[in-house]
Parts: structure tokens; C-alpha cells; sequence
């Protein structure tokens, strides 16, 4: 055969299905490549760069990737989260053996030392409050007082009855004293502290009515009062409205400003009342708080008070103008003293509250209706 027949050569003979297949796919026109086999390579992470002149094929690395069943770099580098049990996520009241609910232990953080009482909170504070942990067990959210306060309530009860005998400017110097601690244990007693603006303003509209009376007369006690009242309200909701606080925090002090107000503004009634009936009905609160202080249960001790303060009306009575009306009047402020007293009970109160609201609120809330049966009476 000569040359022209052979394309490789004279000495190399044709090769059909063999030798190199470039040049047979050139020569043969019905020849298609065959697959060839690649060698396994290592798949490439991410971040990680290929070798250069390395061969990458890209079914090659699908073909890895989706066969790839091994831990990856995320799940060897985080550390495992160990479950937290339920009981150290919820509030669970103390278990005992004994019958009945166990104490609470006092809170760590609590201001008042070896009272145990927690702070006083606003709106917002996600902790659990004495008051609501108290409810959870089974307890009552409700401190009383004592004996102490209750002694000074007296001690000022019977001051306001002394000097109601003397005449309205010496009644004026414990008045004022019972509206200072009034409108400071109001607020103290909602949780507000320092609130000085919002004493400050009810104070000042107690010494209004106190001025407005002295200078109209007893006679007209209720227009002074609750014209003072009126304006004090107007003047009040002025104030908090200039207030850049949020809207929930500016209605809360509203309420306890007005709310302030108005009681050291009603305490103005023991001016506006019958001398004889101030002096029977402060010492009648006086006598009802002491014994309401004694160690008995709540609905005794609420029936020996009330009965001693028809006593000591009675008594203190016979030494005035009213006789034995005088037990209306002390049943009554002392009916009107013991809520005062148990409003400044209320809501696991701190010693502050019981040494100025507790003092002050029994009397407090016995003036309008001092006023008004002496008035009915005299």
C-alpha cells in the first residue's frame, strides 16, 4: 500500500479502535468519545482555594456534595445547648410538709432591711412584686400598721381634739401636720417616690382651703372646700399634661395628684366643723385605732374598735354640748377610720407608709363625716 493510503505513516499500520483517539475522532467521522474515568478528588471548602493546573469537574463536585453525609463545620464548631428545666423558668411556691402555705423568703434586693418589703414598682417592671407573690401562695396581700403608728394616730387624734376646745387657729397647727403626712403618704403608698411636685402641690392646696376657711367663716366650709377643690383638680391635670413622661405614666400621676389633693383638701373639714363634734369624733379615731391594734382577728378587732369608739364618744360627749350623741359621731368617724386604715394596709405597704399613711388616713377619712354630723347634729 503506498503513502497516500497511510495517514500515519508507512510504518505505522491503521489502527481502527485503538492508539490515540484524537486523531482517530479526526479520521473516523462516525467515532464518539467514551466516557473516561476521573479520579476521586477531595471536595473544596468554602474559603478554601484550588491548587493551580488541578483539574476540576464540575459533576465531579455535585456528585460529592450530594453524597456528603458527615458532620459539617457548623455543627462541629457550636457546642451542644443542654436543656433548662421548667422549674427554673416558672414560679414555683415553696412545697412543705406542713399544712398551710409556707413563707416567702425576703427578697434579696429589699430596701427596707430587716422589714423584708420590696421596692415599690411602676409600670414596665417585669419582676414578680411581695404583692403578687403573696397572692400565688395563698396569702393575703394586706400589712397592717401595728402599734406604733396606731399610737401616733392617737397621739395626734387626741391634738386635734384638745385644740378643737381652744379655738380654730390652735386646731390649725395639727391640721396642717395631719395634711403634710396625708398628701406624703398618698403618694408614697401608690409607689411614687420622690414625688416633691406632686406633694408640693397638694400641700399647698390644703393650706388654701385652710386659708380660704379662716377667712370665710365656718359657715361656708363646703363652698371653700370644693372651690379649692375644683381649682386644684384644673390645676392639676395643667400640670401633667406639660409632662413629657408616656401617656400611661402621666394619667397614673394625675390620679395619685388629684387623688392627693382632694384628701388634704377634705382634712380642712375639721375647720369648717363643729368645735364639740372635732372633739369628740378625733378622740374617738384615736380610741378605735388602739384597738384595732390588739392582737385579735380581723372582724373582733373591727367590732371591739367600733365599740370603743361609741364609748369614747359617749364619754368625751358628756363633757361637751353633744351627750350621748356623741356615740353617732364617734361610731361614724370611727367606721370612716378603720377603711382609712385598711387602704393603708393594703398591698405589702413599707414602714414609711404605715408611719405616714397608716397615721394619717384614719383621720383623714374621718373629717368629712365629723363634718357633716356635726353639722346634722349641732
Amino acid at each position: 500500500m503506498s503513502d497516500q493510503h497511510q495517514p500515519y505513516g508507512g510504518d505505522q499500520p491503521y489502527q481502527p479502535f485503538g492508539g490515540d483517539q484524537q486523531y482517530q475522532g479526526a479520521y473516523d467521522p462516525h467515532w464518539q468519545p467514551q466516557p473516561q474515568p476521573q479520579p476521586p478528588q477531595a471536595p473544596v471548602w468554602p474559603g478554601q482555594q484550588q491548587g493551580y493546573g488541578q483539574y476540576e469537574d464540575p459533576y465531579a463536585a455535585q456528585q460529592y456534595t450530594q453524597q456528603w453525609q458527615g458532620q459539617t463545620w457548623e455543627t462541629q464548631m457550636q457546642s451542644p445547648v443542654p436543656p433548662v428545666a421548667a422549674a427554673e423558668t416558672a414560679y414555683l411556691p415553696p412545697v412543705s410538709d406542713q399544712p398551710g402555705p409556707a413563707p416567702a423568703p425576703a427578697p434579696a434586693s429589699a430596701p427596707s432591711g430587716k422589714d423584708g418589703y420590696g421596692p415599690a414598682t411602676l409600670a414596665g417592671n417585669a419582676r414578680v412584686t411581695d404583692a403578687q407573690r403573696a397572692r400565688l401562695e395563698g396569702r393575703s396581700p394586706i400589712i397592717e400598721p401595728g402599734g406604733q403608728p396606731a399610737a401616733l394616730t392617737a397621739l395626734l387624734g387626741l391634738l386635734l381634739s384638745g385644740t378643737a376646745a381652744i379655738g380654730s387657729y390652735a386646731l390649725l397647727v395639727p391640721l396642717v401636720v395631719l395634711q403634710a403626712v396625708t398628701a406624703a403618704g398618698w403618694f408614697r403608698l401608690n409607689g411614687m417616690w420622690p414625688a416633691r411636685q406632686g406633694i408640693a402641690l397638694a400641700f399647698l392646696g390644703a393650706l388654701t382651703a385652710d386659708a380660704v376657711l379662716l377667712g370665710v367663716g365656718p359657715e361656708h366650709g363646703a363652698a371653700a372646700i370644693l372651690g379649692t377643690l375644683g381649682v386644684w383638680v384644673l390645676l392639676s391635670l395643667v400640670l401633667q399634661l406639660r409632662s413629657h413622661a408616656d401617656p400611661d405614666e402621666r394619667m397614673y400621676g394625675l390620679t395619685a395628684t388629684v387623688v392627693s389633693a382632694a384628701l388634704s383638701v377634705l382634712a380642712a373639714g375639721y375647720l369648717a366643723a363643729e368645735a364639740d363634734a372635732v372633739t369628740v369624733g378625733a378622740a374617738a379615731v384615736g380610741v378605735a385605732l388602739i384597738a384595732r391594734a390588739l392582737p385579735l382577728p380581723t372582724p373582733a378587732s373591727v367590732v371591739v374598735a367600733l365599740l370603743a369608739a361609741a364609748g369614747a364618744g359617749v364619754a368625751v360627749g358628756g363633757m361637751t354640748g353633744v351627750g350621748a350623741e356623741g356615740a353617732l359621731v364617734g361610731v361614724g368617724a370611727a367606721g370612716c377610720a378603720l377603711i382609712g386604715h385598711r387602704v393603708a394596709s393594703y398591698d405589702y405597704p413599707s414602714r414609711f407608709v404605715h408611719f405616714t399613711a397608716g397615721v394619717a388616713l384614719p383621720l383623714t377619712a374621718a373629717a368629712p363625716v365629723v363634718w357633716v354630723l356635726g353639722r346634722a347634729l349641732g
